[in-house]
């Protein structure tokens, strides 16, 4: 009889939950004598994992929020060590959420030097700077899920002694690619509470202006809670715009093109097929720090991989309702051939079975660990 091998997983937001339900899917198909637990969303939950916190917690966006809810991450990770310690877990993986994993893995190593670590999409630090190489240097393994970062890596004189491994997109596993356009606009908010309340007043404004009474919108939400945060705004009465709470890959075929605010959800949408006008607009003390740090061109995953800008970024003041009428106006006009780059760019990412690769190499490192 084999014994059963116990994992913490310990991801911060939908985004990086979604990737772990993936991975634990495929790896309870293969192992059902590995058991995950941690700090995990709906999707890993229904996936098979068991919650010991819910990312819903988790719901912080910038620098100012982060240091308003420090107290609160780091009484969570004295909770998690001592959850992990009672239960003779060895083996934990990360998964993105750089600000808080990399010091929560910090307290596991100085209690547990000996535990497993493996950091499953890691900090992105050819965006953040490379003081967070250092801290990388200590994981058992990193995985990364695009080429440019593993070539990033590589080209680092400082990053030899990281175990990086790329295997390919896991998303690619995930979303069919088609050339055919439907004839509505979707809308896509964000998850966070934040995101939201900074995207609804610009879209309604967007929605109403005359140039657009003619259009048919999709305003999709993640969850019917979220409506909550705008209510002010009886988004229901709007004539043109239908509310949804449906799987993006379900409402692809009826959309012609996309806005969406800056996230994993970009990227679905690119290996999808659909051409999209990314938006972020944070706090103004947010976005200056975050000008003053971040070292990036773009912020959407597909231009960044493609190290062109195929989607159109209006961030901060540029996130209005007259500039996103004339990127739609653009869009009109060179739909097809944002489709064909798109389609590009899907193919340099490699072929499905990635997931399988990712779930394999995953299960022979928890095998490994005492």
């Amino acid at each position: 009889m084999n014994k059963m091998k116990k994992v913490f997983v310990s991801c911060g937001e939908m985004s990086g939950d979604l990737h772990l339900s993936y991975i634990i899917e495929s790896i309870r198909k293969k192992d059902s004598d590995i058991e995950f637990y941690g700090v995990v969303g709906d999707k890993s939950i229904k996936a098979g994992a068991n919650k010991v916190n819910h990312i819903k917690d988790n719901d912080i966006m910038g620098f100012v929020e982060a240091l308003k809810k420090y107290k609160y991450f780091k009484n969570k990770a004295k909770e998690y060590l001592k959850f992990i310690q009672e239960n003779n877990i060895d083996t934990v993986i990360f998964v993105d959420f750089g600000g808080f994993n990399l010091k929560f893995f910090d307290l596991l190593k100085k209690e547990i030097p000996k535990i497993k670590t493996i950091y499953y999409i890691p900090p992105k630090v050819w965006a953040w700077g490379k003081s967070r190489i250092k801290e990388l240097k200590k994981f058992d393994d990193v995985i990364v899920i695009f080429p440019f970062e593993k070539a990033y890596y590589d080209s680092l004189e400082s990053s030899k002694k990281i175990n990086v491994k790329y295997f390919g997109n896991p998303l690619v596993d995930k979303y069919e690619f088609s050339e055919n356009l439907g004839d509505k606009i979707l809308l896509l908010p964000g998850s966070r509470r934040q995101e939201i309340l900074k995207f609804i007043p610009e879209i309604v404004k967007f929605v109403k202006l005359k140039e657009m009474k003619n259009q048919k919108f999709i305003l999709k939400f993640a969850d019917k809670l979220h409506l909550e945060y705008v209510k002010e705004y009886n988004l229901e009465n709007i004539e043109n715009v239908e509310i949804s709470f449906d799987a993006i890959e379900n409402l692809r075929k009826d959309s012609k093109y996309a806005i969406a605010t800056s996230g994993t959800v970009t990227f679905e949408l690119s290996l999808m097929g659909l051409p999209t006008i990314v938006v972020y607009k944070t706090s103004p003390i947010n976005a200056f720090i975050a000008r003053k740090i971040v070292k990036i061109t773009y912020i959407s995953l597909t231009n960044l991989n493609a190290n062109k800008e195929i989607f159109p970024e209006l961030l901060q003041e540029n996130f209005s309702a007259e500039k996103l009428l004339l990127q739609c106006q653009n869009f009109e006009k060179d739909e097809e051939k944002i489709v064909l780059e798109l389609k590009k760019e899907r193919e340099k990412l490699g072929n499905s079975g990635v997931l399988d690769k990712i779930s394999d190499y995953l299960i022979e490192k928890i095998k490994e660990s005492k």
